[in-house]
């Protein structure tokens, strides 16, 4: 990954810098964006969820497990299903899933199923966790190696990107 070069703040989001990562930001902020866009809607926890294919972007989507009465709607669950049906398939791996946090196994678990060729997600477990969302999250993935045991290349946002990742945690934290 490359080295952020310079960060401004510009309103309230952290603007990131860098020729190779103007990609990766484009794509997790309306991730992050999504997060937000779950608390302010009232329709679940603070997740968002972003399907790219090539350049395009298939599907931007949020936690919708209150709205839905579905405590499978995770933002990363929501924006898969929301995908295979519009590209009219199940297995994308040519596509690439942003997510706004670190995913849970179920939602691992369907990212793998889906064959993406690569997961990037922005805030890690711990950020959530600390906001309350312990019952949300699930730690089971992390130092297993099961990451490793993929064909999916999975990507940690770090420096400018990751703090405003986690800042969707910070700012709703009292909401549950």
């Amino acid at each position: 990954m490359a080295s952020v070069i310079s960060c401004n703040e510009k309103g309230n989001h952290t603007m990131c810098f860098s020729a190779v990562e103007d990609r990766d930001f484009q794509f997790l902020s309306m991730a992050i964006k999504e997060a937000y866009n779950a608390v302010e809607s009232e329709d679940g926890a603070p997740f968002g969820a972003v399907v790219v294919c090539g350049e395009e972007v298939v599907v931007s989507c949020h936690n919708m497990g209150l709205k839905q009465t579905d405590p499978t709607a995770h933002a990363e669950v929501v924006a898969i299903r929301e995908a295979c049906k519009k590209l009219e398939r199940t297995h994308l791996p040519d596509c690439e899933i942003y997510s706004s946090c670190e995913p849970c196994s179920m939602c691992f678990g369907a990212i793998q199923l889906t064959k993406f060729k690569r997961l990037f997600y922005g805030a890690n477990v711990e950020s959530a966790i600390s906001a309350g969302l312990e019952a949300t999250i699930s730690n089971a993935l992390r130092g297993t190696g099961v990451y490793q045991k993929t064909n999916i290349i999975v990507d940690k946002a770090y420096g400018c990107l990751a703090d405003m990742a986690e800042k969707v945690f910070e700012d709703t934290r009292a909401i549950k």
